[in-house]
């Protein structure tokens, strides 16, 4: 047998032992908590139509994509995203009913990442979707239920930043940039990229004061007063309406006692361009990485035949148990099972064995028969 086939491809790995019981223990938990909210369970297809996730969709560059084909010729992808199926799902399925609806989901999902990025190509996903709500409560109830998911792992020193993706699209307009310059300005802003930011704003023909106010959104708003402040900074009524929208999500959040573990960024603009409005991010200590992404994304149905209103968040498993490993949060050790030997000399050794294992196993124990 070849050595090679002992060894997994690139970008992914075997998962057993002691972590793969921290693994379902999170998990466990989370969906837990996932599930009291009234969320229901949905399981979508592994892979899907290219265009699920077109660039017209707004998810991760076709580079990304793990691509085949189909005995047709269709192209088909494994999903890099499950916001995307969820969304298509429920324009197909669920819409009929003017009313709210809660999903959540778990499961994997792929992306073609460079090696020298150290990240795993396929990683597991733990996520909530809410659809037909386009209301400031539904921001809070989704950012609230992340924020519990978390608790529930054991994780207590984390911070959400929150943003909207309007503020930003204000001021882009406010200035006249067209819709390439824009796309390169967020993708910059959004990497904390300051000085590629000033230089593509440079090139432009806008005016100063504008220029001014689009390099300020990379500037910190800590807490509800530094929030009301950036007011100041803008006219237009998207951006205005924007920060409105946050000083109302800070007061929904507070009835839920988490107005503590949030903080305010302007500047966050995620790679994914079917976000329309409120936007966070979930960063904790040992992680490189946000361990949760979400937001609003009222438009992403619509691809798919049915307008409706929906926020979201994924919860980075895999990142989340690397959180609780670096900042030492004991998990349950794994149960060993308990282990009866029987004679194969003894002509009823093996029947009393089997009849003590059973008796075992109906009180709820991990039971393995030997024999000597």
């Amino acid at each position: 047998m070849s050595q090679s086939l002992l060894h997994t491809p690139e970008g992914v790995r075997d998962i057993y032992g002691q972590e793969y019981c921290n693994k379902a223990y999170v998990e466990a938990k989370m969906s837990n908590v996932i599930a009291s909210f009234g969320y229901e369970t949905i399981e979508t297809p592994t892979f899907e139509f290219f265009d699920v996730f077109s660039k017209e969709v707004g998810t991760i560059p076709s580079k990304e994509l793990y691509k085949f084909f189909d005995k047709e010729n269709n192209t088909l992808v494994l999903r890099p995203d499950f916001t995307p199926s969820i969304a298509r799902c429920a324009a197909k399925y669920f819409l009929e009913k003017n009313e709210p609806i809660r999903f959540s989901y778990l499961g994997s999902a792929f992306a073609r990442t460079s090696s020298l990025q150290g990240k795993l190509c396929e990683s597991t996903e733990l996520g909530a979707e809410l659809i037909g709500d386009d209301s400031v409560y539904a921001d809070g109830e989704v950012i609230a239920l992340a924020i519990r998911s978390l608790l529930a792992t054991g994780l207590k020193d984390f911070r959400v930043s929150i943003g909207h993706i309007g503020y930003f699209k204000g001021l882009c307009e406010q200035a006249g940039l067209d819709e390439a310059t824009e796309l390169e300005l967020r993708g910059l802003i959004s990497g904390k990229n300051h000085f590629a930011a000033m230089a593509l704003i440079d090139q432009t023909d806008i005016e100063p004061v504008i220029k001014e106010k689009l390099l300020g959104i990379a500037d910190s708003f800590p807490d509800l007063d530094t929030l009301s402040s950036a007011k100041d900074n803008v006219t237009n009524q998207k951006s205005l309406d924007a920060i409105n929208r946050l000083e109302a999500l800070y007061n929904v959040l507070k009835a839920y006692g988490y107005e503590s573990y949030i903080n305010f960024d302007l500047s966050m603009l995620s790679k994914y361009n079917y976000y329309t409005g409120v936007i966070f991010r979930v960063y904790t200590y040992g992680v490189g990485k946000p361990i949760v992404k979400g937001g609003r994304y009222d438009n992403l149905l619509a691809h798919f035949g049915k307008s409706a209103a929906a926020i979201g968040f994924v919860l980075q498993v895999d990142d989340i148990l690397e959180a609780l490993n670096s900042q030492k949060i004991d998990l349950p050790a794994k149960d060993e099972p308990i282990v009866i030997e029987y004679d194969t000399n003894d002509s009823d050794g093996f029947a009393k064995a089997v009849a003590k294992a059973d008796e075992l196993r109906k009180q709820g124990k991990n039971v393995i028969v030997n024999h000597n």
